[in-house]
C-alpha cells in the first residue's frame, strides 16, 4: 500500500494531548486484570460458567449503555460490580485492552479486525445493527468547501482522511473501489477521528483535506450549519452498510472463568439496555443527550432519528460475513495477513443477547422518568 499522506495539523494538539493524558490517568489507576489459572484458564470451547464469584469486576466502556443501566438502577441487580471507563473510539479501546484497564469495548467493526492485526487477540461477544442501514447510514462524506466534489467519481485526485485502525478507513476504500478508483488515484491523509467528529470536521474547515466520512446526524448536521455558507456540503457514500456496533473483549478477559461468567449476565444487560432506547427514544434524548451530555433537544433528537431502529440479530452468520467482507476489502491495501473473520466471533454469547433483546422488546413497555 503506499504510504498514506502525513499531516502535521498542530491545531489538534490539544485535543490530542487531553485524550492522552486522560487514557494515561486511567490506566495508572486501573486495576489489574485477575490472573487467569495457572492451566491457561478457561477454554474458548468451554460452557460459559454460571457462577460469578463475589468481588467479580468488569471495566465496560460504553456510556450510553452506562446511563440507561444506572438510570434505571439494573446495576444495582447484578452479582458483579461495572466499574464504567469513558474511553470510547477503536483506538482508545485497543490501547485500553493493551494496558490491561478496560474488559469490555464497545466500537464499529474495523477496530476488532485491527486489533488482530497489531497482535491483540479479541473476540466479539454482542452485534447490533440498524433495521434499514441504506435509508440510515452511519456514516456519510463531508467535502471540504473548496474541494469541488459533487459525485463519487469527483475523488479522482482528491485528499481523503483516512484512519486504518477505525470504521472509517474500510469507508473510504469501500468508495473507492465503487466508484473504480484505487488508493493510487487518490492522496490519502492518515489522521485519526475523534468520536465526535471535530477532528475530521475541523480538518475539512482548514483545508488539510477534501473528504472525510463522518458520523450521520449531529455531526454532519453541525458540520453543515457551521460552514455550509462556505461551500461545505455532504455526499452520501455507495448503498453499502457500514452500521455494524459490537462488544468486545481480550481473549484473555474470556479466560477468566470469573470475568466469563459475568460477561453472560453483561451482554444480558447490554441488550436490555438496546431495547430499552429503541423503546424510549424521547426519554434517551432527554436524559441522556440533553441533561447528560449538554446539547440542545433538538440536536438529541437528531441523533436519534439518524440511528433508525435497532436490531440484535439471533444469529451471526451475517455479522461474520460481514466482518470477512472487511478483512479481505482492507488487508491487501494495508498489507495486513487476511484471517478468518469466524475467528473474530464468540459463539457462545450468540443467542444471549439475541434472547435478551427479544424479550425486553416484547415484554418491557416504554417507561417514563
Amino acid at each position: 500500500m503506499p504510504r498514506a499522506a502525513r499531516t502535521r495539523p498542530w491545531g489538534f494538539i490539544g485535543l490530542a494531548a487531553f485524550v492522552v493524558v486522560s487514557i494515561a490517568l486511567l490506566f495508572a489507576f486501573a486495576p489489574n486484570r485477575r490472573a487467569a489459572a495457572a492451566d491457561g484458564g478457561l477454554a474458548l470451547s468451554a460452557p460459559l460458567p454460571d457462577t460469578v464469584p463475589e468481588g467479580t469486576v468488569l471495566v465496560v466502556g460504553d456510556p450510553v449503555t452506562q446511563w440507561v443501566v444506572e438510570n434505571q438502577g439494573w446495576d444495582k441487580q447484578l452479582p458483579f460490580t461495572i466499574k464504567w471507563a469513558q474511553i470510547t473510539g477503536g483506538p482508545d479501546v485497543t490501547e485500553a485492552f493493551h494496558a490491561k484497564a478496560l474488559d469490555v469495548g464497545l466500537g464499529a467493526n474495523v477496530p476488532p479486525i485491527h486489533a488482530v492485526w497489531v497482535g491483540l487477540p479479541v473476540k466479539i461477544i454482542a452485534f447490533r445493527q440498524r433495521e434499514d442501514p441504506l435509508r440510515h447510514p452511519a456514516l456519510v462524506l463531508a467535502i471540504a468547501p473548496k474541494a469541488g466534489i459533487r459525485t463519487i467519481a469527483d475523488l479522482r485526485g482528491k485528499r481523503i482522511a483516512f484512519s486504518p485502525s477505525q470504521v472509517q478507513g474500510q469507508i473510504v476504500l469501500q468508495t473507492l473501489k465503487a466508484a473504480g478508483l484505487s488508493i493510487s488515484d487518490v492522496k490519502l491523509v492518515e489522521l485519526p477521528s475523534s468520536i465526535g467528529g471535530d477532528v475530521y470536521t475541523s480538518a475539512l474547515a482548514s483545508n488539510i483535506v477534501d473528504v472525510a466520512p463522518v458520523g450521520s446526524g449531529i455531526v454532519a448536521e453541525r458540520y453543515v450549519r457551521k460552514f455550509g455558507h462556505d461551500g461545505a456540503t455532504l455526499l452520501n457514500h455507495p448503498p453499502f452498510r457500514d452500521d455494524a456496533t459490537l462488544a468486545y473483549v481480550p481473549v484473555e478477559v474470556l479466560q477468566d472463568p470469573a470475568k466469563a461468567a459475568a460477561l453472560k449476565h453483561y451482554v444480558r444487560l447490554w441488550a436490555r439496555a438496546q431495547a430499552w432506547q429503541t423503546a424510549n427514544p424521547e426519554i434517551l434524548a432527554r436524559g441522556y443527550y440533553v441533561e447528560h451530555q449538554g446539547l440542545s433537544l433538538a440536536d438529541a433528537r437528531l441523533i436519534i432519528a439518524a440511528a433508525g431502529q435497532t436490531d440484535v440479530p439471533g444469529r451471526w452468520d451475517e455479522a461474520v460475513a460481514y466482518q470477512q467482507g472487511a478483512i479481505d476489502l482492507m488487508a491487501p491495501e494495508m498489507k495486513k495477513p487476511r484471517f478468518d473473520a469466524a475467528d473474530l466471533f464468540d459463539r457462545r454469547f450468540e443467542a444471549i443477547a439475541a434472547q435478551a433483546f427479544a424479550a425486553a422488546t416484547t415484554s418491557a413497555p416504554a417507561v417514563s422518568r
